[in-house]
């Protein structure tokens, strides 16, 4: 049978064990332990309506996204075992020199219980060379821009950033990026790795920079074009899968190689672009994860993604309670499928992959093994398949590493399941080197409010009379919830003798 996974997070959701705060006191109502690991993607049968086929293939073909854990990889929520072999020339063989963040391309079959077998593991740049600081990273907003090679590189606070800190990375360093090109022509960096002493044997130094984009001014005489303001020389190039009379401008190509003294960039492999990830393998099913690229069209009943049309039909499953409406440009989903005749992907299940709450303070006041479950600032957080656990530095974490006493930042989706409770499904769990405190940081939706009383994520708080309000005010707040009502807002707030007591409040809705 075909596995639903919006069943399966009901079924999740449904058997937790939560700690809550009601009424400025701290009481524990506890669900039923789930039966088996979310890490190791095995599940129980939630009800008789509800049963999940006990490994049974789901899909066969190509599954494309950020790792998101290892032993051996996680992909798309998925752990492939996997020979410890990757196909790459970017001087990346095997499966140890990867890390969280980094987009790859596996192919093999995936099952109903979240296992996979992968026939082959692929990774390759999407850019490589020195920064150049456009935006510095904001604490506020948690982004940033840099440049490399002239593309510019959007980074977010989904971004697994390794070898420095975000806030330290200065110009001139050197950095590899793994990410999707937005149809703007700049990118989404999911990983960016910055090359350090240590790592530095993980970097090719035949071809020492990368660079993917259009075209423009081909020169066919002196073998030159440019990509944005970058000057190429492809006279000593190889062609992979791509002909040498194939270039064109407006054409999208991958170009590997060196600097010259001039700063021309001497081409060494030029390639299609990355939309070639996404090519259909010997089978036809693809599961892959990507920012929408152009949205959906209710005349065609289509979206594009990666540069592959996804048609929407009857039978497509809209996960995350999202809907054909939420598909607009920018949106990072996941879509499985199936390839069609013409080279459409036709949707089986949609949801979504970008973080809309987070948590921030320190440290976890609880890990539930078991459940895969824990505890910051009174907000309850789920880890999945699809969670990535990171820390300033290049250690890969693991669930029980944070029990360290450092402060958490926590990201995702907010759910709630069929008893009303709201939780945070984590995406991406990040330990900092600060000490932890009695202070936190949330951004989420009020989820109801009566006097001084506030819950916000499944956190019930206290307003009070040096509590500070930005953007609204306590009577503006009152008049959203009671017109029924879920503004987004961004609360400081600090454990006060038992109780969370806001210390200030600012409206995070949408201009």
């Amino acid at each position: 049978m075909k596995f639903d996974t919006h069943l399966l997070r009901n079924c999740i959701a449904g058997q937790f064990e939560t700690v809550k705060l009601m009424k400025v006191t701290l009481r524990k109502r506890v669900f039923p332990a789930l039966a088996t690991l979310l890490a190791m993607g095995l599940f129980s049968a939630c009800g008789s309506e509800q049963q999940v086929a006990d490994g049974g293939i789901r899909g066969t073909g190509s599954s494309v996204g950020p790792v998101s854990g290892f032993g051996s990889v996680f992909v798309n929520g998925v752990k492939f075992t996997t020979d410890g072999y990757v196909r790459s020339d970017d001087g990346i063989t095997t499966e140890s020199q990867l890390d969280e963040g980094m987009i790859l391309r596996v192919e093999g079959e995936w099952r109903t219980d979240y296992t996979g077998l992968a026939e082959s593991v692929e990774y390759d740049d999407s850019l490589r060379g020195e920064i150049a600081i456009v935006k510095a990273w904001n604490h506020a907003s948690k982004t940033a821009e840099i440049s490399i090679l002239g593309q510019t590189v959007r980074i977010d606070s989904q971004t697994v950033v390794k070898g420095k800190m975000i806030e330290n990375v200065v110009e001139g360093d050197f950095a590899r990026m793994s990410g999707w090109r937005m149809p703007n022509g700049d990118f989404r960096a999911s990983y960016l790795g910055v090359r350090t002493n240590q790592n530095k044997s993980n970097f090719d130094g035949f071809n020492e920079v990368e660079l993917e984009g259009k075209i423009s001014q081909l020169n066919t005489y002196k073998k030159t074009f440019f990509i944005g303001m970058q000057l190429v020389n492809y006279g000593g190039a190889e062609f992979k899968g791509i002909a040498e009379t194939d270039l064109a401008d407006s054409v999208v190509v991958e170009v590997e190689g060196n600097l010259g003294s001039d700063g021309i960039f001497l081409a060494n492999e030029i390639e299609p672009d990355d939309s070639r990830r996404y090519r259909q393998s010997m089978e036809a099913g693809i599961e892959f994860v990507g920012p929408v690229t152009s949205p959906f069209e209710v005349g065609t009943g289509t979206f594009k993604v990666n540069g592959l049309t996804v048609e929407v039909t009857g039978d497509t499953k809209f996960d995350d309670g999202i809907q054909s409406s939420d598909l607009v440009e920018g949106a990072l989903i996941q879509v499985e499928g199936n390839f069609v005749a013409d080279g459409t992907v036709k949707a089986e299940e949609i949801s979504l992959r970008e973080s809309d709450v987070e948590v921030e303070g320190g440290k976890t006041s609880a890990i539930d093994y078991g459940s895969r479950q824990l505890s910051v600032g009174g907000v309850l957080v789920q880890l999945t398949p699809l969670t990535v656990i990171t820390d300033d530095s290049e250690r890969r974490l693991k669930l029980s590493n944070l029990e360290a006493d450092f402060s958490l930042e926590v990201e995702g989706i907010e759910r709630e399941n069929s008893e009303g409770q709201t939780f945070l499904e984590a995406l991406k769990i990040e330990q900092d080197d600060d000490a932890p405190g009695s202070e936190y940081e949330l951004t989420g939706r009020v989820a109801g409010m009566a006097g001084n009383d506030i819950r916000v994520l499944g956190v019930d708080m206290r307003l009070d009379s040096e509590t500070e309000y930005d953007g609204v005010t306590k009577a503006g707040l009152q008049a959203k919830i009671d017109k029924d009502e879920r503004p987004m807002v961004e609360v400081e707030y600090e454990l006060r003798s038992g109780a969370y007591v806001i210390t200030e409040i600012k409206l995070d809705e949408p201009d």
